[in-house]
């Protein structure tokens, strides 16, 4: 009997270190998630949120990755996981600062970058970049977020192998990478916008020139306005298709591990 109690005591020790390690690396990780880390979200919440990743990330470890975490387990470790969180937070969180740069280009090319809504995050943004973050965060959540980042939180353990403090190198490639392509998407989403302002002021320059007395100016902000809103309507649905699709490829390959 004794036996047994120090074998269930010994397994309950090892269980609760894997736990522990897990958290650490879901809880840093959960601070900077789309959706689940924005700053809207109560701490209470994100905190909830994390101990369920927790609880179900731990039967679905490997045992190698398990043992390990068992025989190495220190406080070197666990900043280790800590780090590895952060990083694989800040790789999602791109996405939705992707979204922020598109919205903040679309409101400046149709005159709407002084209307601020502070609906999401800190930093008040113009209401276009609101609609595009908030209309990103509820496609993805309807689309299983859940289910996939607890598939990437699995997986971020072959790209960042427990208690290993990730490469220098590997890691500024990763970022110059993954916020090149951010930058990127944003200038993509933006396009419409930025192209049908540049047309279109365009061509109010040659009815100024052509008819000087004629106050364009009048005329032409408010029409730039209502185009741009009805141009948000009709490229907002594909943009973000796009957006998604670049986002469930990241998710199925954490820090670009197969890239």
């Amino acid at each position: 009997m004794n036996a047994l109690v120090q074998s269930a005591s010994d397994w309950a020790g090892q269980m609760g270190v894997v736990v522990l390690a897990i958290f650490l690396r879901v809880g840093a990780a959960m601070a900077m998630l789309p959706a689940f880390g924005e700053q809207v979200v109560p701490v209470r919440v994100r905190l909830a949120a994390a101990l369920a990743f927790t609880a179900l990330l731990a039967p679905l470890m490997s045992i190698e990755t398990s043992v390990r975490i068992v025989e190495f387990w220190s406080v070197n470790f666990g900043g280790a996981e800590v780090l590895n969180g952060l990083i694989l937070g800040f790789a999602f969180r791109l996405f939705v600062m992707a979204l922020t740069i598109a919205g903040m280009m679309a409101a400046s090319a149709t005159s709407l970058a002084q209307i601020f809504g502070g609906g999401v995050g800190v930093d008040p943004q113009p209401a276009i970049g609101n609609v595009m973050v908030v209309s990103g965060l509820a496609l993805a959540t309807l689309g299983g977020l859940h289910v996939k980042m607890l598939e990437a939180l699995l997986l971020s353990y072959t790209a960042l192998p427990a208690g290993i403090w990730p490469n220098v190198s590997d890691v500024a490639s990763w970022a110059m990478a993954d916020i090149s392509r951010a930058f990127a998407l944003g200038f993509v989403i933006a396009a419409p916008f930025t192209v049908a302002a540049f047309l279109y002021n365009l061509a109010l320059g040659v009815i100024n020139r052509a008819m000087p007395q004629l106050m364009v100016a009048f005329v032409g902000a408010p029409a730039l306005t209502l185009g741009g809103l009805i141009l948000l309507v009709l490229s907002l649905p594909f943009a973000l298709q796009h957006w998604m699709g670049l986002f469930d490829a990241t998710l199925a390959s954490p820090l670009g591990s197969s890239r």
